[in-house]
């Protein structure tokens, strides 16, 4: 099988207004990554505050997703949550409105054993017929998904590939072991994209992308061609991704996606907003680097 993408994909934000979604604003974002290189859609996920939308807003989100993308790049669709039979129903509606992927994150809270693991994967996998992409990211879940059960979940079919925001090199050295050549491996964190590429990484399911999508793509690229240029333009990135860092995502990114004027810089709660000065330190970085881009 053929892989979802490579190089960057962006982990959508949703906007809001009046804490309702504002879908002329998300896709007049769709849209902008698409004219800038961005590789992939992945909507509704941590990123996009997936577990605050009602399941006509999803359901809403996607058709203009499967819309703007016009077959030309990738629709992901976040449809895990922590019940398996309740992920079984997403993702066959996310796969009946034509989106081209999912995103199937670890269940969180009434976190379960490897052993869960490969029940609860499989039986998603055994539901649908469209490749899934796991979602590894402990510091919200609790736990990892083992090289062990990577390499059970990889035989199946549909399961081609993992989103890994462990932060762990060496694990993903450990999980490269005990796949085959065909299974896709994206970096869940956008300061490690180049080292993940320097192992063999594919690409990248990136938060910073929703504003410079074009240069996560372009550093993907370099990465295949040019290590000095690569580490040109990472070094150039870098002190932007460390400021992210300041609160929880998506409240920090969706402060440059608003400043970049599409729509109002809101969350839905429990995320509230940064602070007037931190959002100042991260807006005038980010157009430092556009300055010199």
């Amino acid at each position: 099988m053929s892989r979802l993408f490579t190089g960057a994909a962006a982990a959508v934000t949703t906007p809001f207004k009046n804490n309702s979604v504002d879908y002329d604003q998300f896709r007049k974002h769709l849209t902008f990554l698409k004219e800038h290189s961005i590789q992939g859609f992945v909507v509704n996920g941590t990123t996009g505050e997936g577990t605050t939308l009602s399941a006509e807003e999803k359901t809403d989100l996607l058709k203009i997703s499967v819309e703007v993308a016009g077959g030309d790049i990738p629709v992901i669709a976040g449809t895990g949550t922590n019940n398996t039979a309740q992920s079984v129903v997403l993702s066959r509606e996310a796969e009946a409105l034509g989106v081209d992927g999912l995103l199937v994150i670890t269940p969180y809270y009434n976190k379960t054993s490897q052993k869960g693991l490969v029940a609860h994967f499989t039986a998603i996998a055994d539901a649908v017929n469209i490749p899934i992409i796991l979602y590894d990211v402990p510091a919200r879940t609790g736990m990892t998904i083992a090289p062990e059960t990577i390499e059970i979940l990889a035989k199946h079919p549909n399961i081609v590939g993992l989103k890994d925001a462990t932060g762990d090199l060496a694990h993903y050295s450990y999980l490269q072991t005990v796949v085959d050549e065909d299974f896709s491996f994206y970096s869940g964190n956008d300061d490690l994209a180049l080292p993940y590429y320097a192992q063999g990484g594919h690409g990248i399911i990136s938060v910073l992308a929703n504003a410079l999508p074009k240069e996560y793509q372009e550093l993907y690229e370099k990465a295949q061609t040019d290590k000095d240029e690569a580490l040109a333009i990472h070094q150039q990135l870098y002190p932007l991704v460390e400021a992210l860092n300041v609160d929880v995502n998506p409240i920090p990114i969706k402060a440059l996606t608003s400043h970049l004027g599409f729509g109002e810089y809101e969350l839905r709660l429990p995320l509230v907003p940064l602070e007037e000065n931190e959002v100042s330190i991260l807006t005038n970085l980010f157009d430092h680097i556009r300055k010199d881009g």
